[in-house]
């Protein structure tokens, strides 16, 4: 994968493997569990969830898996690469097991879900193989373990959204969270795991979720980020007791508005979203409130119709065009990020250069960009050759990367010399002296510190340099 300008929140390559800590309860057990988590935010706030779970047990975190009784690695098998990244992280944990025969060690999430018992034969290190429905079972898993077994649960649900589970928030700011609104996908994406590894959609009640975001408000935080593997199908039907009358189905225009509500100093962000469910609803809902960030991350994958009839996108090119046209009438300051794949099965050059002028088109604020990955179990591995060159593959991303480098220079070039909104989340990477945060279209803006305002408060900012990925200004009253 190639990620170009500003770290999103979807896939931040910043976090990928970091370990998980919370502040000790004064209730343990006397056990340590150390968690680190791969891929999407999805994952990480997964992590969150398995933690809160534990927690309940009386286990407490470090971050330091040799001083661990249990060690989980939450993993990610949308690319070869995350799965690559993640055996070798295990070759590491042996050193420390074998110092330790007691400790625990699992794999959960995605890949363990692909793989399932599979994964207790190929690696002798693992003892717990957990799938990303079966969270609720980890305690009896671990008592399993313990008692001299190895366990397996990757069972998928149709119901589990574990909305009575609040997460608990590990490594935060205190300013910004996620919150999980559905799990699964239906879409059934030709070069795509995830339906195989996390499941049939299935949707979390309205009522807990605005539940979650005013308890994170009234906690001090200022941004939730509203999580999903397709949020714009989210559609929640309150159930109906005996006698009762059909309440209304609430969907993902109607629950932005709810979240919103909250509070008018609450931000809210959300991804993903699917081209084909984005409706014009949503994009009004977005212009009417101030705190909805105006920002979308629309994955085109490829800009030709008979590539994306391939992928099973169900959108063509034309389809998509009129979804950023729409876009930018309703919402004109709006930025749009993507993913893109090069060197699909069959993919020609013609192809390839109508996903070049597709970005030429839309001028993308930043990417994640690929090379063709077939991964195991998949329609197109099923059904297509992968039988584009590798050197084909990683030319064809070379243009895709080089032409991005092109756009986001020019849209944070358009952020000079204008004023933005911006939520102070920290110190910036390079010095103490700079606080960093982003504006409503997701771009990273970094300015010096001003004693007047502190971490978690809004700030004006004047935009007065850029480069492709960071833009650089000062505070303005």
């Amino acid at each position: 994968m190639l990620e170009l300008s500003h770290t999103t929140k979807t896939h931040d390559e910043t976090r990928q493997g970091e370990a998980l800590e919370l502040v000790p309860t004064g209730m343990s057990n006397g056990r340590k569990l150390y968690i680190e988590s791969y891929g999407c935010q999805m994952n990480f706030s997964d992590s969150e969830i398995v933690a809160s779970i534990l927690m309940e047990k009386g286990y407490e975190t470090t971050r330091d898996y040799r001083d661990a009784d249990v060690v989980f690695i939450n993993t990610c098998s949308i690319r070869e690469n995350a799965e690559i990244r993640v055996r070798n992280r295990l070759k590491e944990f042996e050193s420390a097991k074998a110092k330790n025969p007691g400790m625990v060690v699992g794999v959960l999430g995605c890949m363990a879900e692909r793989l399932k018992a599979k994964f207790l034969e190929e690696e002798k290190l693992v003892d717990v193989v957990v799938g990303p429905d079966a969270y609720r079972d980890l305690p009896n898993l671990i008592d399993k373990v313990d008692e001299g077994g190895r366990a397996v649960n990757v069972l998928l649900s149709r119901e589990e959204t574990y909305a009575d589970i609040s997460p608990v928030r590990l490594n935060s700011n205190g300013i910004s969270a996620f919150i999980s609104i559905m799990r699964g996908c239906d879409n059934m994406c030709s070069f795509c795991v995830v339906p195989f590894t996390r499941g049939r959609e299935r949707s979390r009640d309205a009522e807990s979720i605005v539940k979650e975001a005013q308890g994170l408000f009234d906690a001090g935080y200022k941004e939730v980020t509203l999580l999903g593997q397709n949020v714009d199908s989210y559609k929640y039907t309150p159930p109906v007791a005996e006698g009762e009358e059909p309440k209304p189905t609430v969907n993902f225009a109607q629950l932005l508005a709810l979240v919103a509500e909250v509070s008018p100093e609450l931000r809210i962000r959300f991804s993903t979203s699917h081209p084909k469910d984005i409706t014009d609803e949503v994009l009004h809902t977005m212009a009417r409130y101030d705190n909805i960030c105006k920002y979308i991350h629309l994955p085109v994958q490829s800009g030709n119709s008979r590539v994306l009839e391939l992928m099973n996108r169900t959108y063509d090119r034309e389809w998509y065009m009129e979804r950023v046209d729409a876009i930018r009438r309703i919402i004109p300051s709006c930025g749009i990020s993507t993913d893109v794949i090069t060197g699909f099965c069959t993919e020609t050059e013609e192809e390839h250069q109508e996903t070049l002028s597709m970005m030429e088109y839309v001028k993308y604020d930043f990417a994640y960009m690929f090379a063709y990955s077939e991964r195991p179990g998949t329609l197109a591995a099923k059904r297509y050759q992968d039988d584009i060159p590798e050197e084909v593959k990683k030319r064809r991303l070379t243009e895709v990367v080089d032409l991005q480098r092109e756009h986001s220079l020019y849209r944070v070039q358009n952020f000079v010399g204008k004023v933005h909104r911006v939520l102070i989340e920290g110190f910036s990477k390079r010095s103490d002296k700079d606080y960093c945060g982003r504006n409503d279209q997701n771009t990273m803006v970094v300015f010096p510190v001003d004693e007047r305002y502190n971490v978690g408060d809004y700030v004006n900012v004047l935009g007065e340099s850029c480069t492709s990925a960071t833009l650089i200004g000062k505070i303005v009253d």
